[in-house]
């Protein structure tokens, strides 16, 4: 599991990969490719954590609908229980 901490550092390589790529010049086919392999790189990281908060929201929505189902069920329970 990323932390905070850990995905400032992604967002800060990302801040870096934009001031790298608007320094490259055009004809220098070495570090365009060392940029194409870096920006890879932290996409593929950016996408195994999208996925990760993906997992997380779904969970999340889950437990969600299972508490509201748990509380309807004890609100019918007690309705019941008081002769409504």
């Amino acid at each position: 599991m990323m932390t905070e901490k850990q995905n400032d550092r992604l967002l800060v390589r990302l801040q870096r990969l934009k001031a790298k790529a608007a320094a490259v010049r055009p004809d220098d086919r070495a570090q365009l490719r060392a940029l194409l392999d870096d920006v890879g790189t932290l996409r593929d990281q950016l996408m195994r954590e999208c996925a990760r908060l993906d997992h997380e929201l779904n969970r999340a929505t889950v437990r969600v609908t299972a508490i509201t189902a748990y509380g309807r069920s004890a609100q019918s329970v007690r309705a019941l229980r008081r002769g409504h």
